[in-house]
């Protein structure tokens, strides 16, 4: 027995050139968790969702976020060092508690779907079997997903510092073990090498985790010189080696390799993560409430570096990465303002940025756009503004956005929470 393709019609936010987005009338069908079809043109008539004033977006990609930190948003007045140490290893101590984690991911991945979010690059926590739970509760979400074991042996806590050695071996163990989640799950999630930042890494444990990263092929998640006191305490460990530096030297650099922030670097730490195709994951609102800087992007775009966005949950305060989009520009406003110089991006390319860009990026080529044979995480989106007369709709719909306007949230073409 065929089963009939589920009909989602209204305006599509549809991929258009130059890292943009344009919205047009038209129809999808979905089958099998992937849409099989797609047209322009007079919405349909009676579709199965959506309708005549309905907004139809691809779900939104964060690039950097820690699912730990979900119950630490808003905990203001410090900045990253100190911060870290006050409320966000507190935090993740409670994680050795697996049942804890389960239940902290689990209300993660409820609360991002409610916002939007449909894929995610994560961190977990020291904990192994933590981190196994989480990836499992996140993979059992429907999510799209990267996430690690923090890997940490310096500089935290006693308690979130453990040997290189079994560090290494249990994230490991972690790429074979998310083979074993149900085949519908592992489609969808995959295991990163997450050594936190060098700061709390030893150079043996950077060198075994590029060893790792080179060995399984995996993607890696780490940081890279968010705020200047960290990046005066990097040249001190490493004998004032640049911070770029340090994770080249370890073989931690290349395409599926994710670092966040990247704010305080200088021509030639560009010019490296350029070559190596490293990815920096811009992130814009967890900068300011840390008080760490103003990223240049354009910076980083000139000198050919691939740019992707996140949220930064807890360093960052948004859940919706429509708001972190909404800071991407902001942002970049200042700089220009600062600088006098530097390009800003247009809300179109906003958009693209948390739906398809950040998805090419991380290279998920197939997930967050509406496209046909992309799987089908879509948002079903009734705006309560008559954005449509606007001269700028892309402009309107970003800066008067409200969540909750997300009518319904589909991953793999089923509404979720079922």
């Amino acid at each position: 027995m065929t089963t009939a393709p589920r009909i989602i019609s209204g305006t599509l936010m549809l991929p258009a050139p130059e890292s943009r987005v344009r919205l047009a009338s038209g129809t999808i069908k979905v089958l099998n968790g992937r849409i099989s079809d797609m047209k322009e043109g007079e919405p349909h008539p009676s579709p199965d969702l959506g309708g005549e004033h309905a907004l139809i977006l691809p779900g939104f990609v964060d690039a950097h976020m820690h699912l730990p930190q979900f119950d630490s948003i808003g905990v203001d007045g410090m900045t990253l060092l100190d911060w870290l140490d006050r409320a966000i290893f507190p935090a993740e101590a409670a994680w050795a508690d697996p049942d804890h984690a389960e239940s902290v991911a689990t209300r993660a991945a409820r609360s991002l779907l409610s916002f939007g979010t449909t894929a995610i690059c994560a961190y977990a926590t020291v904990h192994h079997e933590g981190a196994r739970r989480a990836i499992r509760s996140i993979a059992q979400s429907g999510m799209r997903a990267m996430i690690g074991q923090v890997l940490m042996d310096r500089n935290a806590p006693p308690d979130l510092s453990r040997p290189a050695k079994v560090l290494i071996a249990e994230a490991a163990s972690l790429t074979d073990w998310t083979g074993t989640l149900a085949v519908s799950e592992r489609a969808r999630v995959e295991h990163s090498i997450n050594p936190r930042f060098a700061v709390s890494c030893t150079p043996e444990l950077l060198a075994g985790t590029g060893e790792l990263v080179t060995r399984l092929g995996a993607p890696m998640q780490t940081h890279l010189s968010e705020s200047r006191a960290e990046c005066e305490l990097i040249a001190k460990l490493f004998g004032g080696r640049s911070y770029t530096g340090v994770y080249e030297d370890a073989g931690l650099l290349g395409p599926r390799s994710i670092l966040a922030h990247g704010i305080w670097l200088d021509d030639a730490e560009r010019a490296t993560l350029a070559s190596t195709r490293s990815i920096v994951a811009h992130c814009p609102t967890a900068n300011t409430f840390l008080q760490s800087g103003d990223c240049n992007v354009a910076s980083l775009w000139r000198a050919g570096v691939p740019i992707a966005i996140g949220s930064d949950i807890a360093g960052g305060n948004e859940r919706s990465m429509v708001r972190v989009a909404r800071a991407m520009i902001e942002t970049a406003k200042r700089v220009r303002l600062a600088s006098g110089n530097g390009d800003v991006p247009s809300p179109a390319e906003a958009w693209w940025s948390i739906t398809g860009g950040n998805a090419n990026a991380i290279g998920w080529s197939s997930t967050s756009r509406l496209a046909p044979g992309a799987e089908a995480d879509i948002l079903i989106v009734k705006p309560d503004i008559p954005w449509m007369r606007s001269p700028d709709p892309l402009g309107t719909l970003l800066y008067a956005w409200d969540d909750r306007w997300i009518e319904s949230t589909l991953v793999r073409g089923r509404a979720v929470p079922d």
